[in-house]
């Protein structure tokens, strides 16, 4: 046991005091996400629409995601990640208050696509804060605590937006919004714009922009784009198409579904820091990426080599859950090896995208493919993809490990 608490206090340890902060402004952020979690019942039983229209408001969600994603990483490197951040926490807060009292089709259409852009540009210049507050040797680290902040934040939201909204829907756009509010009040606070920062905006507008080099010019990393694109895309599946074929070909209930989301949650929070703390310590950490990515693509293929209910779920969820630890945050880690102080707002613009292209894919293509052939076909795509994916990573990282070699033999 002590040895055990050892390497829990080892995990923790050489983080630095503003990335804690930053952990503390998403956890109280996440845990206010009630609103997206409920938008479809919302708009379904409260305000009368049919599925296919709260179906498109979700999309406007997800394609205000990209926008978001794309003007916030921009503004980030023009301006400065602090302001985006508190532009994004405030204005985003305000405006989850506003969508509450839209009532129309086209009122919640137009509301929720802005409310996704003021909202999602908080992403990128996150990314950008983190990578700066942290330390080389715990950047990793420091990204794996914002990601147990999020899993925490969204456990608590979750539980609370569903006694929410049993009372009253409006509840849920005022706890949402208020919590953006205090989080970006939070940040003002505790946070304030760093000098050395300054200092690069202010190299940026007197022209000295030799260090800045565009993440679209990036083939390698546009690479890693698609190849992200195409892992987010099999592991939403868990979140979109999986619950439809746990419930109707398993005839697993929605709580014992919500359980293994729970457990989920819950083996990320309290095993992943230290995972990644061992990992770090290796050779080649990076090359955890494949493996991950490999064991997502495997945790849907047991669906079609074995049969069963509960278990047979709770077994694939476990291999997801290792999956996702081993392959998230070092992806972080690769991202941000190939930006600068000078254009990691584009870099991380351009990683977020990924991953909101993919949340817009996911439900579409692979409710597709369920419906046109089978579950099992659709399994075994994805089993298929994730294959290749990984093998896509392991060539990034090894001619990332080649040109590391050759410019230290120069």
């Amino acid at each position: 046991m002590p040895r055990l608490l050892e390497l829990y206090k080892n995990a923790y340890r050489g983080l630095t005091r503003e990335t804690w902060f930053l952990a503390l402004v998403i956890l109280i952020n996440r845990s206010g996400t009630m609103v997206l979690p409920f938008m479809t019942m919302y708009a379904t039983q409260k305000l009368g629409f049919t599925i296919i229209q709260a179906g498109f408001i979700m999309a406007l969600f997800g394609a205000g995601s990209i926008v978001g994603a794309f003007v916030g990483g921009k503004l980030a490197d023009a301006i400065g990640f602090h302001y985006i951040q508190l532009f994004a926490l405030f204005g985003g807060g305000i405006m989850f208050i506003t969508v509450g009292y839209l009532t129309t089709y086209f009122a919640l259409c137009t509301g929720t696509f802005f409310l996704s852009v003021v909202n999602e540009s908080f992403r990128p210049a996150n990314s950008a804060a983190t990578a700066y507050y942290s330390q080389p040797e715990n950047r990793t680290r420091s990204f794996s605590l914002n990601r147990l902040a999020i899993n925490l934040g969204w456990a608590f939201g979750g539980t609370i937006g569903g006694l929410l909204a049993a009372k009253n829907y409006n509840l849920l756009f005022w706890v949402d919004g208020l919590t953006n509010i205090s989080a970006a009040v939070l940040l003002f606070f505790v946070l304030p714009m760093p000098k050395a920062a300054r200092q690069k905006l202010q190299e940026l507008k007197t022209g000295n922009l030799h260090k800045l080099s565009s993440a679209y010019k990036d083939k390698q990393y546009m690479f890693f784009i698609v190849l992200t694109v195409l892992f987010a895309f099999c592991f939403f599946q868990i979140f979109t198409i999986l619950p439809i074929y746990l419930k109707s070909e398993l005839n697993i209930p929605e709580e014992e579904y919500g359980m293994l989301m729970a457990m989920n949650g819950l083996i990320i929070a309290l095993i992943e820091m230290v995972l990644v703390y061992r990992i770090e310590r290796t050779t080649r950490p990076m090359g955890m990426i494949k493996y991950g990515v490999w064991m997502v693509g495997i945790s849907y293929a047991i669906y079609n080599l074995f049969n069963g209910g509960f278990i047979i779920a709770f077994v694939s969820i476990l291999i997801v859950t290792v999956g996702e630890m081993l392959s998230m945050p070092f992806m972080n880690t690769y991202w941000i090896s190939r930006s600068n102080d000078y254009n990691r707002g584009q870099y991380a613009a351009l990683y977020t995208m990924a991953w909101a292209t993919a949340q817009i894919a996911s439900p579409s293509i692979g409710g597709w493919v369920a419906e046109k052939y089978s579950f099992t076909t659709l399994w075994w795509i994805i089993f298929m993809i994730t294959i290749v994916v990984g093998f896509g990573y392991a060539r990034l990282v090894k001619n990332k490990k080649s040109q590391s070699e050759q410019i230290l033999s120069q």
